[in-house]
This record gives C-alpha cells, structure tokens and sequence, in this order.
C-alpha cells in the first residue's frame, strides 16, 4: 500500500477551526494534551467532547480522500470476518468489508496507519483498498461479528 497522500495540506485541527467545529481555545487545549500524554489528536478532541468521531472521520475523508462509511446498517458475510483474525482486527481496529478478486477493502479508524493495511495485505495476500469509520463503528462491528470477547 502506498503512504497516505494529504489532499489538503493543513493540520486536522485547523480544518475543524476553520470549519467552526472547534475554537483556537480547545485547539490549544487538545494540542498541549497531545505534547503531555500523546496519541491522536483525533481522539482527543472525541474525548474532550469537543467534536463528533463522525466529524473527525469526515475531515480525514477531506484531508486525504478516504470514503467514509458508516458501518451501522452494512451486513458484512463470514467470509471476511475470516479473512483478518480477531487479535489484529482488535489491534489496528479495522474490519474487512469486501473482496472482489484480489483486492480486499478494509474500514478503519485511522487510516494513516500504514503498517496496519501492509499487516493486512500480507495476512490476506490481497491489496487493501482503505474506507474510513468511526472508533465505534468498528469497534461495535468487531463486536457483532467476532463476539464479545
């Protein structure tokens, strides 16, 4: 899988200011949280409770031209849950959704992460076309289809 190409050049935080979903007060906030504890600013301006996970994955969507598809209505057959084992699935939280021929498409959380669809292509032989869902979604899907596990 080739690395991520940014279809727009500014920062997430940015697109969501410039957008009116957050003010330059909780950008800072959730910056200077980033620098203390890390982790994806995405998520901290979810746990803030500052924006939405489907606002987050839209601006992904924007940003780097991923689809965007929530997860809440689609059926999703045995045959894909069986392509990605249950432990990497919960890992990278992601979930197969289609395979038409050799190329598998995927629905994660962060899409960015590169190493997570070349575990994917390696584990399924496929190439991995990527969508976008929310932290819930997949986790909900990974839920319904692998067990509460």
């Amino acid at each position: 899988m080739a690395q991520a190409r940014r279809l727009i050049t500014k920062q997430l935080g940015e697109l969501l200011l410039e957008k009116g979903i957050i003010n330059q007060a909780q950008l800072d906030k959730a910056l200077k949280i980033q620098k203390e504890k890390s982790g994806l600013i995405g998520q901290i301006f979810v746990t803030l409770g500052y924006v939405k996970e489907e606002e987050i994955a839209q601006v992904l969507t924007v940003q780097y031209g991923f689809p965007y598809l929530p997860l809440e209505s689609y059926e999703i057959s045995t045959d894909m849950i069986k392509l990605i084992p249950e432990n990497v699935a919960r890992q990278y939280n992601l979930i197969a959704i289609d395979k038409i021929g050799n190329l598998l498409t995927i629905s994660m959380s962060n899409p960015l992460n590169i190493q997570a669809a070349e575990d994917i292509e390696m584990l399924s032989g496929c190439k991995v076309q990527v969508f976008i869902s929310t932290m819930t979604d997949i986790a909900n899907a990974i839920k319904k289809y692998y067990g509460k596990t």
